[in-house]
């Protein structure tokens, strides 16, 4: 019996790789938030985008939730990486 995605495919292949988890902050309006986003897709990585100004989240929270004040701020698997150009940087090295 499978319960979720992740224990299928463990099942089906328990040498697959897992899609990485990928979280983008950003806010409205903002040129490096595209450009980190595009970065992704090109990349061929899905994101979860989590948008300040929506439902309360403010520059308070990014600063409370990764230690930094500034968009983007994308984490992978959980690991921030950083901005725009640290993301095109990340992505290089892979």
């Amino acid at each position: 019996q499978v319960s979720d995605a992740d224990t299928m495919l463990n099942y089906i292949n328990a040498n697959a790789e897992q899609p990485k988890r990928v979280t983008v902050f950003t806010k409205p309006g903002c040129p490096h938030c595209t450009r980190a986003k595009k970065a992704l897709i090109e990349a061929g990585y899905s994101y979860e985008e989590i948008n300040l100004g929506v439902k309360g989240l403010s520059y308070s929270t990014l600063a409370a939730v990764t230690g930094q004040g500034t968009t983007p701020q994308v984490f992978i698997d959980g690991q921030r990486v950083g901005g725009a150009d640290d993301l095109e940087a990340w992505l290089v090295s892979r």
